[in-house]
């Protein structure tokens, strides 16, 4: 009944409460422009089921991590099953994630975070160092390539800038970045630097990060502009591992205990050692008013340890892409068109050496292994826009995938697989009824192609049999702004996929991957928000709301497994209706005060649907005060996260054998810091 009258309380109570950071605009998102990698576009006439997760929301966070921003977009969620190790579910993506980004291709600025067979290492970013970032649900194919969850482009810094954040919280957290960025003559670079730690909520779960990104864009000419980046991270955290639902009962902090037959996460060490270097170098030319060109090269080196229950994971990484587009664009009295015609392709080798753990040292070998993945697309697009009403966005794209394989010890093996090339179509339409006011239609194909971790999963078995997962998405959208007051969007999306990919476990706790029949996934999300009102007066200065959900009916269809038929049961892993808030205000002119709430429906642990989570509601609460002394504004700052003190998880182990679905996030706990703007 308390949860409940909460629930009751947050959802009758948000028009209520508000605030907007004083140095925030009253603009609504519907007036933000969009970059869409380099086809900009404002945000209510774009055909693409895009959302936008500003600076404002990304403050919204701890300094080390940007889960609870990113799940204030509807349709979208971050999910944690320990420090440090996240995944990001766009319209229910984590089917096929065990840990880490897959099915999403991310960006960032002019480049590229994936690798070429589509896995991201997202958790090497901090998030102090992003600016915004656009998140594009369902498949984009096209500009984009063949991911049927979408893209996500992460945008640092154009502006002059200088700050210094410095906190420390429970668990002996700690956090300090420094961010300077400036233009200087034709120059405008930035250099960030972070370092983070914490022992955090559960044994053998502590967490270190520690980065570094230089960037560098030059105006060279009129006509050119060279863009330059080095991105250093060295990441290190423990595993703690799942833990059956009478373990979480008994111990919520306990990681993984020992049994008769495996060692526990603790007595393994389990953990991730990650260091990774990416660099690259872009050149965005004009060639004349008609014409542009733009070329991208990068590459990145992995070095990859993973003392696991089982065994000790040495992985060697080498990766090359290129991204190359030549652009041409034409107004004709009412009509502005625009053409683009491109490639992007990326290598992944890896060298992958598999050995017995002893208490986190590598014992006797088990498997030495190397994976090549070639990857690309090339990709023709057309933007229209006529007499600033109707707006299209059409393009196709033609995607390769194929890898190769050899086992060096203790037997001598090879082997090759290419998949089929798809053609992967796509078109988006928005009408503009009047300012603020517009109506959109998408439809398009998405594919993907399995990641190395799924060809090659921890059981160390090849997996020649597994094929990239495909299917059509559907969808209509509408974006109404109410004056300058209120903004609202809702989409709906059909999406029917072919050749699910769904994880296994076996009794070794190994993973390993599988094509399992159809699913059709169908869903309703929406957005509501205010504009920042402000007041003359002494109490309240400043109010401001945004509330987002999504509520599902996604169902596996042809699914069959052995004599067990899972037709017609819930998509596992997905909850049916997520529903959240923040409501900001100002106190006095100077105390800002951010409430968020995440409600999530109850969630199927395994494909049979006969494990289910509980639902979930939980809140954060954060306090900001500026201080100004001279030319210098330091923000001191406290964060509450799970403000009702809630027992809940963040991030759930599907499928896990043994029904260890449960990684228990922190109770109650509190951030203390101050970032100081110079």
């Amino acid at each position: 009944m308390m949860r409940t009258g909460i629930l009751i309380f947050f959802l009758g109570g948000s028009f209520f409460f508000s605030q907007k950071k004083e140095e925030d605009s009253a603009s609504l998102i519907s007036e933000v422009k969009i970059d869409a990698y380099k086809k900009p576009a404002s945000f209510i006439t774009s055909t693409k089921s895009v959302a936008v997760v500003s600076g404002d929301l990304l403050k919204q966070n701890t300094p080390e991590r940007m889960l609870k921003s990113i799940n204030q977009v509807g349709g979208v969620r971050m999910e944690e099953r320990s420090p440090g190790s996240y995944r990001i579910s766009v319209r229910g993506s984590t089917l096929r994630s065990p840990f880490g980004v897959r099915n999403v291709k991310v960006y960032i600025d002019d480049f590229i975070l994936s690798d070429a067979s589509g896995n991201t290492y997202f958790n090497i970013i901090s998030p102090a160092l992003i600016n915004t970032i656009e998140i594009y649900k369902g498949p984009e194919s096209g500009d984009y390539g063949a991911m049927t969850a979408g893209a996500i482009l992460l945008q640092t810094r154009n502006t002059d800038h200088l700050s210094l954040n410095l906190s420390i919280g429970s668990y002996g957290a700690f956090n300090q970045s420094f961010d300077f960025s400036k233009q200087s003559g034709r120059h405008f670079f930035e250099i960030f630097h972070n370092y983070y730690r914490t022992d955090s909520y559960r044994e053998q779960s502590s967490v270190e990060r520690k980065q570094v990104y230089l960037k560098d864009r030059y105006n060279y000419s009129e006509k050119g502009i060279l863009n330059t980046m080095l991105l250093l991270s060295d990441l290190n955290y423990e595993t703690p591992g799942g833990l059956t639902l009478e373990q979480m009962k008994t111990n919520r902090k306990q990681s993984r205990p020992s049994t008769a037959v495996l060692p526990g996460a603790k007595d393994q060490h389990a953990g991730i050692h990650n260091k990774m270097l990416l660099t690259g170098i872009s050149n965005q030319w004009n060639i004349n008013s008609a014409f542009s060109h733009f070329i991208m090269v990068q590459g990145s080196y992995v070095d990859f340890r993973n003392p696991f229950i089982t065994n000790f994971e040495k992985r060697f990484e080498n990766n090359f892409a290129l991204r190359t587009h030549l652009n041409y664009t034409k107004d004709v009295e009412r009509l502005s068109m625009e053409w683009r015609l491109g490639f992007e392709g990326g290598i992944n080798n890896i060298t992958v050496k598999n050995f017995d753990n002893n208490g986190g040292e590598t014992g006797v070998p088990q498997n030495f292994d190397q994976l090549k993945n070639l990857s690309g697309f090339y990709f023709l697009s057309q933007k229209l826009n006529w007499n600033e009403k109707l707006f299209t966005d059409i393009s196709v794209s033609l995607n390769s995938n194929t890898y190769s394989w050899e086992r060096s010890y203790p037997d001598n093996e090879n082997g090759k697989v290419n998949y089929r090339n798809q053609w992967l179509p796509n078109f988006g339409i928005t009408y503009l009824f009047g300012n603020g006011f517009s109506l959109r239609g998408k439809i398009g194909k998405g594919n993907s192609a399995p990641t190395n971790e799924e060809i090659r999963a921890s059981d160390q078995q090849f997996n020649m049999n597994l094929v990239p997962e495909y299917g059509w998405n559907k969808e209509i959208g509408l974006r109404k702004q109410f004056w300058n007051v209120l903004f609202l969007e809702g989409s709906y999306f059909d999406f029917r996929m072919k050749n699910t990919i769904v994880r296994r476990q076996n009794e070794m706790g190994q993973e390993f991957f599988i094509n399992q029949g159809n699913s059709v996934q169908k869903g309703f999300e929406g957005l509501v928000e205010s504009k920042n009102f402000k007041f003359n007066s002494h109490g309240l200065s400043q109010f401001k709301f945004r509330f987002s959900g999504s509520f599902y009916h996604f169902r596996f269809k042809e699914y069959i497994q052995d004599s067990e038929n899972y037709s017609g049961n819930n998509l596992t892993g997905v909850p049916a209706t997520t529903i959240n808030s923040l409501l900001n205000f100002v106190f006095f002119k100077k105390l800002a005060i951010d409430y968020s709430h995440f409600y999530t429906s109850k969630v199927p642990l395994n494909d049979a649907n006969l494990v289910w989570s509980k639902s979930s509601f939980v809140g954060n609460i954060q306090f900001r005060i500026p201080v100004d002394f001279e030319k210098t504004r330091v923000y001191f700052y406290l964060q509450v996260q799970n403000l009702y003190n809630t027992d809940y998880v963040s991030g759930f182990d599907i499928n896990a054998f043994g029904n260890r679905f449960y990684n228990p996030a922190a109770k109650r706990n509190f951030t203390i810091g101050a970032n100081v703007n110079f």
